[in-house]
């Protein structure tokens, strides 16, 4: 067995093996994100798309995604931060850098994603280039009434796609 490509010290078979074959799918947006850098790895586009919030893919370019994976040679992974994503929680966010090799030149993916749960299952949202925007000023508990002044709980308005 080999090491999982998404660098949690674990065999792939025992790490996003599973998630990558559908045997599983990841309890968290952590272990989302490292399943899917590992699909970048291993060339599984069909996961890549398939791991997309439902309703948000129609950007997909899968043959820029192919090409991306396939003609990269993927040399690590170092998460940064994360927030949310636990067993209460609707939303998660995760920063990270892919280190990859395309062209014989080395390359660097820094990355915040966006994850949220839906229907028991956590997807990919988005994710914008660099290090996570800090949030200051006081934080917004999910039940609270959303800052945003729908008169909606945050967590079924503004805080939904957070």
């Amino acid at each position: 067995m080999s090491s999982c490509p998404c660098a949690s010290g674990k065999e792939f078979g025992a790490c996003c093996g599973p998630f990558l074959s559908g045997e599983a799918v990841p309890p968290n947006p952590e272990a989302l994100m490292r399943s899917r850098y590992s699909a970048f790895a291993v060339g599984n586009i069909d996961y890549l798309e398939s791991t997309l919030l439902p309703g948000t893919g129609e950007d997909f370019d899968r043959a820029q995604v192919t090409d991306w994976a396939r003609n990269s040679e993927w040399t690590g992974l170092e998460i940064r931060a994360t927030e949310g994503g636990g067993p209460d929680d609707d939303a998660g966010m995760v920063e990270f850098v892919a280190r990859f090799r395309t062209g014989g030149k080395d390359y660097v993916h820094h990355e915040t994603s966006r994850f949220a749960r839906q229907d028991g299952r956590w997807w990919y949202v988005e994710g914008s280039m660099g290090p996570r925007q800090r949030v200051v000023g006081p934080k917004v508990g999910r039940n609270d009434p959303c800052p945003c002044g729908s008169g909606k709980k945050h967590k079924k308005c503004c805080g939904a796609a957070a």
